[in-house]
């Protein structure tokens, strides 16, 4: 007979690479000079009856597609969990190494994977699970003003990255707490907001950003594992003295000190404990391509490049685009799929839900995901399970600004303007099939 008790297991391992490191983010130049604050991966298994999941979170900045399905299918071999059952969430600190590959930013850090990142995802996805026992959940929320929407409007009607007041954002930081339904011991706290991790700055220091303080703290009140992960963060910075969305690392002192304010005032809101009802929803989200821009259209545009190889960030992002549309049609314009497919995994305790989505998401699409799903807290992951650049609004789109930039030059065939309401739309479709 199968065993139907609710079980979680938890674990962390230490991924702080050495000095010197070039951290992401800003440039493909920046080196790291000192420690900060440690790196880590934290695993929650969970299981009920034959239905087994991992959640991982890990303090770097964005997990390159390629390399996150190459370092699932390692840890799917290790555990025994299936690889589309594992969720790995990156937590956007811009301060880590470079694991993301994103064309003008640099490329992913091949020997800091080998040797020091994928050993330890692979290790503590088997730890958590060795240590799965039966447990129980209870949820805390409060409001929390360490984000703030980043989308600052200029008085020319343009976008800059910095603070809008009457911008969107995602206001409810969520405390999770998961323990042994038996003994009362912790097994984790869960910490889900959504925010950039840029309050450090382009600096030198390795670090987790402002939500490595405030796991810390809270982590050191309660005397039970916390781990954070980020939610709908594309349009939403940190909320710093400076009025800025970055800052340098006393900007990520002060700052994480209000976030453990915070979290601890969620992890003190917490409800009854209830026993977990694990439910494994799969399936495949497909969001529509535009057509390819005109090959004149193209080919004009080329022309003004005089010297592409210099470029970095968004200028390199826009010539890559560019250049993309004019391989295909050098090639001949072959057949390809008419949408962008995701393998879609939504994980669900009773009353809490994660949806994973490979982008930067926009705090909108979280707030109207809630309002929608059929589960009390549903909570967006950004950055997980992939990374495909940011994902905007379509209200937004006309504003412009370097997120609308990242979203219109990324590949060659890009998504709709609609992709928004396509993400709606598709989870809500998985969630109540």
């Amino acid at each position: 007979m199968t065993d139907k008790i609710f079980k979680a297991g938890a674990a962390r391992a230490d991924i702080t690479p050495a000095v010197g490191t070039l951290l992401y983010g800003y440039n493909p130049h920046q080196v790291s000079t000192s420690i900060h604050d440690n790196l880590s991966v934290t695993a929650l298994a969970l299981q009920q009856g034959d239905d087994t999941a991992l959640l991982l979170t890990v303090t770097v900045g964005d997990f390159q597609t390629a390399l996150v399905n190459e370092i699932r299918a390692k840890m799917s071999e290790a555990c025994g969990v299936p690889a589309g059952r594992i969720v790995v969430a990156a937590t956007h600190t811009h301060s880590a190494p470079n694991v993301a590959g994103m064309e003008g930013w640099g490329g992913v850090d091949r020997e800091y994977v080998d040797a020091i990142l994928f050993p330890a995802m692979i290790q503590v996805v088997k730890d958590a699970v060795a240590n799965l026992q039966p447990a129980e959940y209870a949820v805390g929320v409060t409001e929390s003003k360490v984000g703030i929407n980043r989308r600052q409007q200029l008085l020319n009607g343009g976008i800059a990255l910095g603070q809008n007041p009457w911008g969107c954002y995602d206001p409810w930081m969520t405390c999770i707490s998961l323990r042994n339904s038996e003994t009362k011991a912790g097994i984790l706290n869960l910490i889900h907001y959504g925010c950039h991790g840029t309050a450090a700055g382009c600096n030198h220091e390795i670090s987790r950003d402002w939500s490595g303080i405030m796991i810390d703290r809270l982590e050191a009140e309660t005397g039970v594992l916390t781990a954070f992960w980020n939610g709908p963060q594309g349009d939403v910075g940190p909320r710093l003295t400076n009025g800025k969305t970055t800052g340098d690392i006393r900007h990520v002192e002060e700052l994480g000190g209000v976030a453990a304010m915070d979290a601890k005032r969620a992890y003190e809101a917490i409800g009854m404990y209830v026993p977990g009802n694990l439910r494994i929803f799969e399936g495949e989200v497909a969001i529509p391509y535009k057509p390819l821009l005109p090959l004149e259209e193209v080919e004009a545009k080329l022309a003004t490049y005089t010297n592409p190889e210099a470029l970095i960030n968004i200028q390199a992002l826009e010539y890559a685009h560019y250049k993309a549309v004019k391989d295909v049609y050098d090639a001949g314009v072959p057949e390809h799929d008419t949408h962008y497919r995701i393998p879609q995994t939504i994980i669900s305790l009773g009353e809490v839900s994660f949806i994973p989505f490979p982008f930067e998401i926009f705090s909108e699409i979280s707030l109207r995901l809630r309002y929608h799903a059929p589960t009390r807290y549903t909570l967006c992951l950004s950055n997980t399970n992939g990374y495909n650049a940011y994902l905007p609004t379509e209200d937004q789109i006309v504003r412009g600004g370097y997120e609308i930039l990242c979203f219109l030059y990324s590949g060659a065939y890009t998504l709709v303007n609609h992709s928004d309401q396509v993400l709606l739309d598709e989870n809500l479709r998985i969630m109540n099939g």
